[in-house]
């Protein structure tokens, strides 16, 4: 399959591109996602598909998702998005009162296959109430896919994925994710399956268990634990909901001990019910507890030297992974 170099922004923008060109029924809506405004991975689009595709919207979160919701009963396929993840909870009730439950409350007969794009500013000095990565809201909410790429290839796949899945999807993008580059497959029938983690780093002695930005963090861990002596295990969760369970727990039980790692807050995030699973699952086999690395629970500073401390980092991951080796030493 033919690959290029490109950004995060280059390969979602692909994948829309592609979508719209694939699908009549494919449409996207949102704020300022229209040309000549448009700049990031809607831009172009158009002004190639008509402004009847690509529709810009008034200033309203619940007004997007509500009218995403009402072209998905009519039977398209739409791609709404929400300027800023922390803006979401205005179009929360849309979403958890109306599109994840249609499937149950109509007895299957309607679904809303509509995918949700939002971004997460988190690092960029942007304040409290521009910079939240609030995944685990949406985690909870049965009906609701939960998808948050790393890397530009599987943004390109897995964005597809969402487009032509029949249940709504959340898709959490990273603004500090946007410019990373890397190589992408530029078949039109490329996706990736939701609900399938990625090993990105093969390791023996622990598992660093992530998603989104902070898989850097977890791989810039690993290296320096390479330099100690410690090998570490790098698994990419991809996707929230579904959880590829078998896999983050195959994984924890090769190297027996495991650290979970994410920007959102760590009382009671996405680590919480991963390291439930992993407790239950490999109870006896583990040899040290699992840790969490995730935000503190903090509202999100804007100055630079605060917010870098409220956040994961490869010290404070290498710091966790050394608590476990610890751990076993005094108890193995």
């Amino acid at each position: 399959m033919a690959e290029q170099e490109m950004t995060m922004r280059e390969a979602l923008n692909l994948a829309l591109d592609q979508a719209l060109q694939a699908d009549d029924r494919v449409l996207l809506l949102g704020e300022d996602i229209a040309d000549p405004g448009a700049s990031g991975p809607t831009a172009g689009l158009s002004t190639k598909y008509g402004h009847d595709r690509v529709v810009d919207t008034p200033i309203s979160e619940a007004a997007i998702v509500g009218a995403a919701i009402g072209a998905a009963i009519d039977g398209m396929l739409p791609v709404a998005e929400i300027m800023i993840m922390d803006f979401i909870g205005i179009a929360a009730d849309q979403l958890i009162n109306h599109a994840a439950k249609l499937r149950f409350m109509t007895g299957g007969r309607t679904t809303a296959p509509i995918t949700v794009r939002t971004q997460v500013y988190a690092g960029l000095g942007t304040g409290a109430t521009h910079s939240q990565t609030l995944e685990a809201w949406f985690m909870h909410i049965p009906g609701m896919k939960v998808i948050v790429p790393s890397t530009p290839r599987d943004g390109k796949g897995l964005l597809t994925a969402a487009i032509f899945d029949e249940d709504p999807c959340l898709f959490v993008e990273t603004i500090r994710l946007q410019g990373k580059r890397g190589p992408v497959p530029v078949d039109p029938g490329f996706s990736i399956p939701l609900g399938q983690a990625d090993i990105k780093r093969t390791g023996t002695d622990v598992s660093l268990i992530s998603y989104g930005r902070s898989v850097y963090d977890a791989l810039a861990a690993a290296a320096r634990l390479q330099e100690q002596g410690v090998s570490a295990e790098v698994v990419d969760l991809r996707t929230l909901v579904p959880l590829d369970a078998e896999t983050v727990v195959e994984s924890a039980r090769r190297t027996t001990r495991a650290v979970v790692v994410h920007d959102a807050v760590q009382f009671g995030g996405p680590g919480a019910e991963i390291a439930a699973i992993l407790q239950s699952e490999l109870f006896g086999e583990l040899v040290a507890p699992v840790e969490r690395v995730g935000a503190r629970f903090v509202p999100n500073p804007a100055a630079a030297a605060l917010e870098a401390q409220v956040y994961p980092s490869p010290a404070r991951i290498v710091a966790a992974a050394q608590r476990t080796l610890d751990r076993t030493r005094v108890h193995g």
